[in-house]
């Protein structure tokens, strides 16, 4: 069930929207403030403009959302294709007049682009660990020579400074699950990597890693590129 879909129709269609509410396995539930989705770039933060300056050739935006990012690139006749696994998101994409808006998983995907890029801690779909090695592994297929990979992450360690860490599992390995009107999705790994892990991993799957922006308050922009 598309949850956060739902929420995000209902904000875009009338202008109002219930709270979409996200439980998590670490704390309280956290109210989603569903304005945040369709920002423009007066309203973004400098992490995501320098992101998004930094684009160049034939680009992929995963997990796209509403489109926000990619409305912004082709406003500068940059070539971006936006994907999400939310078809109630692509569709809104589509009518904010995203160009290449397509439901599609990154997993399965079949083009090479030369920037792609994954904004507002995107790269947290990945879930675990492992599955983030994994995906800096497949991420490979899609990229064309001299490309480049863009991310933004965080260091969730404070969540911590009062709280034994988790023993089983990498203390940003998270869960969490969407409500909105009293419907409830399914629980979802989430991760919060911090720089030294990013650093390693990417090290290990043959990346070069190149920490571009940090803000202060435990977040941090990455470009990688892969070594010959």
């Amino acid at each position: 069930m598309d949850v956060f879909g739902k929420a995000l129709t209902d904000i875009y269609k009338t202008g109002e929207a219930d709270v979409l509410w996200l439980h998590n396995s670490y704390g309280e539930p956290e109210e989603m403030p569903l304005e945040f989705f369709f920002r423009d770039d007066e309203d973004m933060p400098v992490l995501e403009l320098q992101a998004l300056h930094m684009c160049e050739g034939k680009v992929l935006d995963i997990g796209a959302g509403v489109g926000s990012h990619a409305l912004l690139l082709q406003a500068f006749n940059i070539d971006v294709t936006a994907i999400d696994v939310s078809e109630a998101a692509v569709n809104i994409m589509k009518d904010r007049g995203v160009k290449k808006a397509l439901l599609q998983d990154v997993y399965t995907y079949k083009e090479k682009f030369d920037t792609i890029f994954m904004l507002m801690n995107g790269i947290g779909v990945t879930g675990t660990l492992p599955g983030f090695k994994d995906f800096l592994i497949k991420i490979k297929e899609l990229l064309n020579p001299n490309g480049q990979v863009i991310f933004d992450s965080s260091d969730i360690s404070y969540l911590y400074e009062d709280l034994p860490r988790p023993q089983n599992q990498y203390y940003g390995e998270v869960s969490y699950q969407y409500e909105y009107k009293g419907e409830k999705g399914n629980w979802f790994n989430w991760i919060y990597i911090d720089e030294e892990t990013i650093k390693a991993t990417a090290e290990e799957t043959g990346w070069n890693c190149e920490l571009i922006f940090d803000d202060g308050e435990d977040q941090y922009l990455v470009r990688l590129t892969q070594k010959i």
